[in-house]
């Protein structure tokens, strides 16, 4: 079986390619709303964004500085990515443009891309507490800043880093933390001028030189790790699987799931391992075993930040105890993932425990979860992977597992439940 594409990669290719001057094409572009709210965006300031009837995407951009003014207030749905990254791209240009949101992406504090935007010259008016609705002023020229990252935040670095495409001289990140580098690996694919330096501590120094021209790409998105994650750990805890995920990413700052799962004795093997657009993948093998409860490293937070809500439906099947900690940034997700994880899966019959950063969980030992009571179900608080998590819970289950919404998941993976009812043999 195959996941869909990359979103963080889709993402990027979609607004990069809109600011690259001639014709980008995509093979492989995940089509969820969550990307296509990017794609509208970028139409919307002047780039020409097409599919064409064999899946491929072609996007011809309007060059580094050379984004309209929107006519009307651009609409993010669900993506905290779109937001964030867009916010970075319009803070360097001289146009001024609204972001709007669903009811979940307005709950979600914008502040930490505000203030180093602010400090570049740009000027905000938000709802309160730094939320949507947003209005940026954007400015040209801007001033290079050279910022450190008070938090392990990719979307915070990227939308600097985007900033600083459009901004004369050096833009520095200091990241204390290293996060997903899929910016950086993409904005050297398409020509910017970008360097990494490492420390000795291990904190990574960016710097991107501004006023850049951006060469246009043919690029293919490898499968998203974060969507393989639910398929790969259905298949770890349901008897007799025996299943391959073909394609998918596996760049370190994204893939420490499955070196955890392993760690939990997870059999989980790399066939075909290969590099696509600078991007590592390989063909997931991955067969039934019975996992043992870890203490959870939380360095490997910022690579795995998207990925607890399924992991802790596979500590919960685990033999003996597993425990997470460092997760404050669960917090402040699509929904509260921490308290959302522990209800829902106290709901389904498992034995959890939660903490000021994490959950701790005492699984069954392979034996199937009792699952939902009759009557009640899981609130996913409009979170796709808080329903995408629980939909595998109720594949180890005895009562099967109720979801009070499952359209939130077409933000990331308008396939999941087809593909989940195929690979579970109920297709």
């Amino acid at each position: 079986m195959a996941v869909p594409g990359d979103k963080s990669i889709s993402h990027r290719s979609v607004m990069l390619g809109a600011l690259a001057v001639g014709e980008t094409r995509i093979t492989g572009l995940l089509e969820g709303e969550d990307v296509l709210s990017t794609a509208a965006a970028m139409r919307a300031m002047g780039a020409t964004i097409e599919r064409d009837l064999n899946g491929m995407w072609h996007v011809h951009g309007v060059g580094v500085g050379g984004l309209l003014q929107p006519q009307q207030a651009l609409d993010m749905g669900n993506s905290g990515t779109s937001t964030r990254l867009l916010m970075g791209l319009v803070a360097t240009h001289p146009i001024t443009a609204t972001f709007v949101g669903d009811a979940s992406l307005s709950k979600r504090p914008m502040g930490r891309v505000i203030d180093p935007l602010s400090t570049m010259g740009a000027d905000f008016t938000a709802a309160p507490g730094g939320r949507l609705p947003l209005t940026l002023r954007g400015i040209s020229p801007a001033v290079p800043i050279e910022y450190r990252l008070p938090v392990a935040s990719a979307q915070v670095k990227s939308a600097i880093l985007l900033a600083g495409l459009n901004t004369p001289g050096i833009t520095t990140v200091i990241e204390p933390v290293p996060t997903r580098d899929h910016s950086e690996r993409m904005l050297r694919g398409f020509g910017a001028e970008l360097t990494v330096e490492i420390d000795g501590d291990g904190t990574r120094v960016i710097r991107v030189r501004g006023e850049a021209e951006l060469r246009p790409q043919n690029i293919v998105v490898p499968g998203d790790p974060s969507s393989a994650a639910f398929f790969v750990v259905a298949a770890l805890l349901v008897e007799g699987s025996d299943l391959v995920v073909e394609n998918v990413g596996l760049n370190p700052t994204r893939a420490a799931l499955f070196d955890v799962l392993r760690a939990m004795g997870g059999s989980i093997e790399e066939l075909d391992r290969r590099d696509v657009g600078g991007e590592p993948v390989a063909d997931l093998r991955v067969r039934h075993s019975q996992l043992i409860g870890i203490d959870v490293d939380p360095a490997v937070v910022p690579s795995m930040v998207d990925e607890f809500p399924v992991l802790f439906v596979a500590a919960a099947l685990a033999r003996g105890r597993t425990v997470t900690t460092g997760l404050e940034e669960l917090r402040v997700k699509e929904s509260d993932r921490i308290s959302a994880m522990h209800a829902a899966l106290t709901l389904a019959g498992a034995s959890v425990t939660e903490t000021e950063d994490g959950l701790i969980i005492d699984g069954t030992g392979g034996d199937l979860l009792p699952g939902t009571p009759d009557g009640a179900s899981v609130v996913t608080h409009l979170d796709h992977r808080i329903a995408m998590a629980m939909a595998v819970a109720g594949l180890v289950s005895r009562n099967g597992v109720e979801v009070d919404d499952t359209r939130p998941i077409a933000t990331s993976f308008p396939v999941f439940e087809s593909l989940l009812a195929q690979v579970s043999g109920n297709a």
